[in-house]
């Protein structure tokens, strides 16, 4: 029998396949991937969000129009809606993550662009961003999106991801590298 992740993740692809499938038909890829990234960010900031799309005890149509509400107030495009909408409808809203991971994933994939995650210990100035994405775009050899966050716990330097790979050069992990090192003498 399948796990419940696995199921999550064929369902999120399915619904974000259609999506993407309406949004290029629509010509508005970018709007509604903009649209997603900021209702992602909204489902990661806030804990009573991702408790209403996460409950089963919560009726689908309440469900539902908790999330238009949300999604007006946060001003989401007409197609984000009505594709929440349904979403809610058949009683999805707990795999909406996933679902904007795989959208972003299948925009990505179709324009030939690799999604570059980097942390950083404190927010990095928009000429920064600019000189760290051709860095990458370089290194890569195709267009590169950077997503940041902000980890105070690194303390200075950057941990890069694209794909497999990852480059940690962040002060935490060579202090750590310095402790081991001495414990060794």
């Amino acid at each position: 029998m399948a796990s419940n992740s696995s199921d999550t993740s064929g369902i999120a692809e399915r619904y974000a396949t259609a999506l993407y499938d309406m949004a290029d038909e629509a010509k508005q890829l970018d709007a509604v991937a903009d649209d997603l990234r900021g209702l992602k960010s909204l489902l990661e900031d806030s804990d009573d969000l991702r408790r209403l799309v996460r409950s089963p005890l919560i009726d689908r149509q309440v469900q539902t129009a908790a999330m238009m509400a949300v999604l007006e107030r946060a001003g989401v495009g007409d197609l984000t809606r009505r594709f929440v909408g349904v979403v809610g409808q058949n009683r999805r809203l707990f795999a909406m993550g996933a679902m904007i991971d795989a959208f972003l994933a299948v925009l990505a994939r179709r324009r030939g662009e690799e999604t570059a995650y980097v942390a950083s210990a404190a927010a990095l100035s928009d000429a920064q961003l600019d000189r760290l994405a051709e860095t990458l775009r370089k290194a890569v050899g195709s267009k590169v999106r950077v997503e940041t966050a902000v980890d105070p716990a690194l303390i200075g330097g950057l941990v890069v991801r694209v794909g497999s790979r990852m480059v940690d050069s962040s002060v935490r992990t060579k202090l750590q590298r310095m402790q081991l090192a001495m414990k060794g003498t």
